[in-house]
């Protein structure tokens, strides 16, 4: 589904990423996890058009997108829930959700059905919402574009435990209906239970691949680019 091979990113005349590659496979949830300063926002800027790769290639569904605006990749089916979660704070809930929606899988009712809390606050304006709703509401905007590939930027970022775990189960009952998850995260515990498979990050370089259980077992990858006992 998603192929990343061999991209160069640079911020101005900073070299950022070097020789990213990754992949994502149809139904398949995939985390990316690393440090701060890894390099893991400016893997998925690279991939949504934010910031193009100078070198090296972005293929999805068998097209090659790495020149492709923003706006054209989003179109393509690529769904972003961004880091800081972005939300119009003056429009409603339901306005946040009705900005970028296409007809088609996802509907307004079912991602009330998925996120009872924002079916309660739908006329409450955006910025009023609690840390965690207003993540609920990322969520659920960018699954109503319906996309065929959701890439989450740091969805637990400072939130308390119990919604983490809330966003978790979200996460996981997406995975369920087989919609393929590209997950960014610091928190490991929280990628750990939705990925299929891991990649970690360090300096602009994947430096591990392989399985959950696989980075259970490898102490060495943990304590040193995860900083995890």
């Amino acid at each position: 589904m998603l192929e990343v091979d061999g991209i160069h990113t640079y911020y101005g005349e900073s070299h950022v990423l070097h020789g990213v590659s990754l992949r994502v496979a149809p139904g398949e949830a995939v985390a990316l996890l690393g440090r701060n300063g890894a390099g893991k926002t400016t893997a998925i800027r690279s991939i949504v058009g934010f910031t193009p790769p100078r070198a090296g290639r972005v293929v999805f569904e068998g097209r090659a997108i790495e020149r492709w605006p923003s706006y054209r990749i989003a179109r393509h089916g690529l769904a972003l829930v961004p880091q800081g979660r972005r939300i119009f704070a003056p429009l409603s809930v339901r306005e946040n959700l009705l900005l970028g929606a296409r007809a088609s899988g996802w509907t307004l009712e079912r991602v009330f059905e998925l996120f009872p809390r924002l079916r309660e606050r739908e006329a409450q304006a955006g910025g009023t919402l609690s840390g965690g709703e207003q993540q609920m509401l990322a969520i659920a905007r960018a699954l109503l574009t319906n996309g065929r590939l959701l890439l989450l930027d740091e969805p637990s970022e400072g939130l308390a435990p119990l919604i983490v775990r809330e966003i978790g189960t979200t996460l996981q009952a997406l995975k369920a209906q087989r919609l393929s998850l590209l997950l960014v995260e610091q928190n490991y515990h929280l990628a750990l239970r939705v990925a299929d498979r891991v990649y970690v990050m360090n300096k602009g370089q994947i430096v591990y691949e392989g399985t959950p259980a696989g980075l259970e077992t490898d102490e060495e990858i943990k304590r040193r680019y995860l900083g995890v006992a």
